[in-house]
């Protein structure tokens, strides 16, 4: 991923990524030498970069400067829509409004927020879009200030705006309402994943079918590669100070979001404090989770369910997407290095098997 210093998109909370496999970074190049052509494009946005793979052997027929510009234009859409960073977007609009009133957004906003509030209930809390006082109370914020831990006074006052419980939403002429006003909502662990599908959704309008878009790391791929097989993607090994390839997969018709622990955190008297915040405790978790992927149908929840898996840690967040049926992979922090371990729908998906 890439930062994008001057632009002013969701804050980067997730510093584990997905390395793409056998895919050029060169935009809008063809690859004619194999069994069927690829296309390839890329561009800046939510403070990183898209990447979007199409193979057919219709790709040439595609004309990729007014794809590029229709894929520009939704994610400069779902921008305004969602970001924090952007001053009058809807969401930046409905968290200075201090009123309990129902505040009017688009239907997309809406779609994004009720299904993070069902994974906010399904997890009791775990995850929650709300969470952002605390965040920046620890520096892990858009304004990141000397790493320091917080008196527990300012991280018990900054939990009582802390809560899904706090919004309202409203389906029919959509809109949002707060419960109490000073509660924040950051998308920024979930609108990611609903900005691959919606590119997805929009190659597809168009007849693609055969597609990999990526977006900081997570991802959608529907169809297969140039090759006609499965697309194989690589899953970072959680180490801060180099990056290699622990994981290939093969997605096909899957979507893919990774969370992790490993490159944003501080150090204060010999004990490590992660970014990842426990919306339940106010405080960073401090379990030996590393890295967790999770694979699935759409990105938009894969997203969430990943930082959610991160919250739980590696015991909790196992039982909770195995009792849901969610295809998890772990990575875990060991005196001897790490370990992996797969939920059961992860083994059934994609053929992996725990090592005894």
């Amino acid at each position: 991923m890439m930062t994008l210093v001057n632009q002013k998109h969701f804050p980067l909370r997730r510093f584990c990524y997905l390395l793409l496999v056998c895919i050029t970074c060169m935009a809008c190049q063809t690859d004619q030498t194999a069994s069927v052509s690829k296309l390839h494009f890329e561009g800046p946005t939510m403070g990183t970069q898209f990447h979007i793979t199409i193979s057919s052997s219709a790709s040439a027929e595609v004309d990729v400067a007014l794809l590029k510009k229709e894929v520009d234009q939704l994610l400069q859409n779902i921008n305004q829509q969602m970001s924090t960073y952007i001053k009058d977007s809807e969401l930046s609009r409905f968290n200075q409004n201090q009123s309990n009133d129902w505040f009017e957004v688009t239907p997309e906003v809406v779609k994004v927020v009720s299904a993070g509030i069902n994974i906010s209930q399904e997890s009791e809390g775990a995850f929650d879009m709300t969470v952002g006082p605390l965040v920046n109370l620890w520096h892990f914020g858009p304004d990141p200030g000397k790493k320091t831990i917080p008196e527990t006074s300012r991280i018990e006052a900054a939990r009582k705006s802390v809560g899904y419980q706090h919004i309202a939403l409203r389906r029919d002429q959509p809109a949002l309402k707060k419960l109490i006003p000073d509660v924040y909502l950051d998308l920024s662990a979930i609108a990611k994943g609903y900005a691959v599908d919606a590119v997805g959704v929009l190659l597809e309008s168009q007849g693609i079918e055969n597609y990999l878009v990526e977006i900081g790391g997570e991802m959608r791929a529907r169809g297969h590669n140039q090759k006609r097989l499965a697309w194989r993607v690589g899953i970072e090994k959680p180490v801060s100070e180099t990056r290699v390839v622990q994981k290939i997969v093969s997605l096909a018709d899957l979507s893919m979001a990774t969370s992790g622990n490993y490159r944003n955190f501080f150090e204060v008297e010999g004990t490590t404090y992660s970014h990842t915040i426990d919306p339940r405790t106010g405080r960073p978790v401090k379990h030996s989770l590393a890295s967790v992927s999770v694979v699935g149908e759409t990105c938009m929840n894969c997203d969430a369910q990943a930082t959610c898996l991160m919250v739980l840690g590696p015991e909790a967040g196992y039982n909770w997407a195995k009792d849901r049926n969610i295809a998890a992979y772990f990575i875990v922090k060991t005196e001897n290095g790490f370990t992996e371990r797969f939920s059961p729908r992860w083994q059934e998906l994609l053929g992996e098997v725990n090592k005894p």
